[in-house]
This record gives structure tokens, C-alpha cells and sequence, in this order.
């Protein structure tokens, strides 16, 4: 089991988002779950390029300070939507340590939060998805809430991943590293 927390970043981390204030405090609390329970946590950070200002070197590509990597903690950065791309190195990683179960949380729910639940899901992982620990901005087509139900609730249970509560999550962290594979 790893914690994946993806494009957690100060440039979009905020009120904006669904769900904002519960977003934050369940991200916090599977982090410290996590940690406290020797669950591997990784980061991965979106870069949109040089001139941007959300790339290397960018106050705002950085991750978000209430979540903020600990030593030690690996940060892997991408440029496309999944974070399990072959480009970002990740996929190879967790393979390399005989990793298939992602807990994937972090932004943004329609964009590379979906992608790297379809690609996980595509490589054979066990994805899973705590309530409320991902969310996304409004946009042309959908509101922030619906846009945030649509995938969590319709399109990724019994499909691509197992969509939990956040007691289940919690609960599947304190397993610690042998995890739990039920479904």
C-alpha cells in the first residue's frame, strides 16, 4: 500500500475547489494515518513548463504547506495527466518494490486524478479512492459538485477503483504495509 498524493499544489490548493475545508482536513488526516502506520507516501507534482508559473522553481508548483513531503518522502514530477505515465518514473518505482495497492488522493478530480485511476487500474493495481480527499474547480460543462460525483460516485466504482469511506481508508492504513486486498 502507498499513499499517492497528487498535484497537491500551492498554486491550486484552495477555496475554489469543492469541498475545500473537508478536502483538506481528510488529506491531512491520511497523511498522519500513513505515516504513523509505516504506509510509503508519495508526492507528485504537475509541471506545465518553463515561463508558466506552475513549473520547477515556481512559488506556486510547490506542494501545498498543510501538506507538506516529509524527509525522505519521494517527490516525482510529471507533465501529462497521469501520474503513473511511463514519463514520470513512478509506475517502474512502485513495480520495483512489488507495489499494487494506491490509495490515490489530491487534484485534480477530473484531470490527473482520473487519469492515474484509469492507468493504475489499466497496470493491474488495487486503486483506492477515499471520499472527499480529491476535488477539482468548476468548468464549462460542470459545477465543481457534480463534476466531483459524477467520477466518485458513477464513473470509477465497479469500474476502475474501489471508492471508500474515510473510514475504510483510514482503516486500510492502519493495516499498515501487509495492507488489506479485500475488496
Amino acid at each position: 500500500m502507498i499513499l499517492l498524493v497528487i498535484d497537491t499544489q500551492k498554486g491550486i490548493t484552495d477555496e475554489r475547489l469543492y469541498a475545500f475545508d473537508t478536502f483538506r482536513k481528510n488529506i491531512k488526516t491520511l497523511l498522519s494515518a500513513a505515516r504513523e502506520n509505516g504506509v510509503e507516501v508519495v508526492y507528485v507534482r504537475h509541471d506545465d513548463g518553463p515561463g508558466t508559473g506552475f513549473s520547477v522553481g515556481d512559488d506556486e508548483f510547490e506542494i501545498f504547506e498543510e501538506f507538506a513531503p516529509r524527509e525522505g518522502e519521494r517527490i516525482f514530477d510529471k507533465t501529462v495527466n497521469s501520474a503513473l505515465h511511463s514519463s514520470t518514473g513512478l509506475a517502474d518505482y512502485l513495480a520495483g518494490k512489488g507495489q499494487r495497492q494506491i490509495m490515490v488522493v489530491g487534484l485534480q478530480t477530473n484531470f490527473c486524478i482520473d487519469a492515474t485511476v484509469r492507468s493504475g487500474f489499466d497496470l493491474g493495481c488495487e486503486i483506492l479512492v477515499p471520499e472527499y480527499a480529491n476535488s477539482t474547480f468548476d468548468n464549462d460543462y460542470m459545477d465543481r459538485d457534480v463534476c466531483y460525483h459524477y467520477y466518485n460516485d458513477y464513473i470509477w466504482p465497479q469500474r476502475y477503483a474501489r471508492c471508500v469511506t474515510m473510514e475504510e481508508a483510514v482503516n486500510t492504513l492502519r493495516a499498515g504495509v501487509s495492507g488489506s486486498h479485500d475488496s
